[in-house]
């Protein structure tokens, strides 16, 4: 089977490539740039039979579209490609719009056109809002906190209605939950961008001394220590996620939580960091940011049970492999 990965350079989409080419499939990665590096490709292809094919370009250029699906024959689409940042959708919206939900109507489009017969969509727990933990995928959708959350609110939406409307292809909308980590290998990993929200960035930004210490946005949460409790999930337990969905798509639209199923709080992150990396992260609990939850966690249970799918990694797998990571490329600077 071929498969055209969406956004296939960025965090999620090089480790879920790099599996489907282990498992010898034929991958065709279009990404557009925009938040990853053509240097990840050579990550992606290291120690791989197959080597996956790359296009430069945007979901939301139907011609390119066109010829990507009349040159190629693609089977399957996993579709990550979308923006990410919970800040810049707040200041940008409308482009969170134009490219997240815009950018899957058209790539839908195009699938139904040319026949593509499976859909496996990249989807977010940001969709929950402040629905209560642990959350199933038949739970209500919650308060909506930003547009990003919106943007795959809608995107969900026109991948059931066109469903309705052709019959076709068959989709699997994964919503996941807080994804960090990276290869055991260390040949791939999450780029750290200072504009970024995520937990694990900061406490890597913090060891490696860029910047001085982490700010905890609340200490009076109703949760064992005081601070926010979420589900982490290690990327290659989500990667495998994404390849038993394509494998195990049935008939119609279905919706599966890849989560552990467990909360973990900020300071139990930090103090599993600090044990398992050796190093010291300075931290200073601050006032509650608007909009946050205090706790927010998954239940997986329905992957498990039709995809045979769950969470093997744990935090001390994502802490480890993230610092590897990190620190291979500082040491590779430093060559």
């Amino acid at each position: 089977m071929k498969v055209l990965v969406t956004g296939g350079l960025g965090f999620i989409g090089s480790h879920t490539t790099h599996m489907l080419l282990k498992r010898g499939y034929k991958v065709l990665i279009l990404d557009n740039l925009s938040n990853s590096r053509l240097e990840t490709l050579d990550g992606i292809n290291s120690s791989c039979e197959n080597k996956a094919q790359f296009v430069e370009g945007d979901i939301l250029d139907r011609r390119l579209l066109d010829q990507i699906f009349t040159s190629h024959d693609v089977q399957g689409v996993i579709h990550f490609a979308a923006l990410k940042s919970v800040k810049e959708s707040m200041e940008k919206p409308e482009r969170y719009h134009l490219n997240n939900v815009e950018g899957t109507e058209r790539l839908l489009g195009k699938c139904i056109q040319h026949g593509v017969e499976r859909f496996v969509f990249s989807s977010s727990a940001a969709i929950y809002g402040n629905s209560r933990s642990p959350v199933s995928e038949d739970a209500e959708i919650g308060e909506i906190l930003n547009p990003y959350g919106g943007s795959k609110i809608k995107c969900e939406q026109i991948l059931r209605n066109a469903y309705s409307l052709h019959g076709k292809p068959d989709i699997t909308i994964l919503r996941y939950f807080n994804v960090a980590g990276a290869h055991p290998e260390g040949i791939l990993g999450e780029e750290m961008r200072t504009d970024d929200g995520n937990l694990m960035s900061h406490i890597i930004r913090i060891a490696t001394g860029e910047i001085e210490k982490l700010f905890i946005y609340g200490g009076d949460y109703d949760t064992p220590d005081g601070t926010g409790i979420r589900d982490y999930i290690h990327v290659m337990d989500v990667a495998r996620g994404h390849i038993h969905a394509l494998e195990k798509q049935k008939r119609g639209v279905h919706i599966y939580n890849l989560g552990s199923g467990k909360g973990t709080s900020v300071l139990q992150i930090l103090q599993s960091f600090e044990k398992v990396n050796g190093r010291r992260i300075a931290y200073e609990i601050v006032e509650r940011r608007e909009g946050d939850i205090g706790v927010s966690f998954a239940d997986p249970s329905k992957a498990m049970e039709e995809l045979g799918w769950w969470a093997e990694l744990d935090i001390r797998d994502i802490v480890r492999d993230s610092w590897d990571y990190q620190w291979r490329l500082i040491q590779d600077m430093c060559k």
